[in-house]
């Protein structure tokens, strides 16, 4: 079909502007496509992965409830290495760290619980570690160590656990003064409802009771 000299003239002007930026539109669309592409693989990429983990902490919940602690440990290694970025890889490392205390084995345990605090993602998983750990370093007599684990931020939901930790090692060390100021700031810390408040509250009245407050 023969164009019109109106037609001709638009043809030459898109022409002449192809000329001028069809390579740069060009690798735009590379780039935009390319980058749709890899978004869309990483998110299959990611479903993959938590799917295989997912399946992975099955394994392992089994092998909690069969109490062999060894397959624990192995599963648990397994998700460490190959879904560390994932929720499973620290719920799998509490695990197995309760699965080892249970076994006695507190080196495992407490290698298990400081994975979970150098490499998870969570800070409520990096918490329970760390609480937990304290409590393996107080029946270890390590106490200093397990008052500098739980040193530093924590979130707000575990104030009180916090605080009831560092009051049993601060008895443990004969610093009762100290000890009775982290009970009572456990107890003020942990709901009215909590069933956590009568053992708390029989631990303070164990070391004399509420902390004598300093005049103003």
């Amino acid at each position: 079909m023969a164009y019109d000299h109106a037609e001709q003239e638009q043809l030459a002007t898109l022409k002449s502007w192809w000329n001028q930026y069809g390579n740069i539109v060009t690798w735009v669309l590379i780039i935009v496509l390319g980058a749709y592409a890899a978004w869309a693989g990483w998110g299959a990429y990611q479903r993959s992965q938590a799917t295989q983990a997912a399946q992975l902490y099955e394994e392992l919940q089994k092998a909690v409830a069969a109490q062999d602690k060894e397959k624990v440990q192995r599963a648990a290694t397994d998700m460490e290495a190959k879904f560390a970025g994932t929720a499973y890889a620290q719920m799998s490392a509490l695990a197995a760290a309760k699965s080892a205390f249970d076994s006695n084995d507190f080196k495992t345990a407490k290698t298990q619980l400081q994975w979970v605090i150098d490499k998870g993602n969570s800070d409520e998983y990096k918490a329970v570690a760390k609480v937990r750990l304290a409590g393996i370093l107080l029946d270890e007599k390590a106490y200093d160590e397990g008052l500098k684990v739980l040193a530093g931020e924590f979130p707000a939901q575990f104030a009180n656990v916090v605080s009831d930790r560092k009051g049993d090692i601060l008895v443990a060390q004969n610093k009762l003064d100290e000890a009775r100021v982290a009970y009572q700031t456990a107890l003020d810390k942990t709901d009215a409802k909590n069933p956590a408040r009568q053992l708390i509250q029989i631990k303070l009245d164990a070391i004399g009771g509420a902390p004598v407050k300093k005049a103003a």
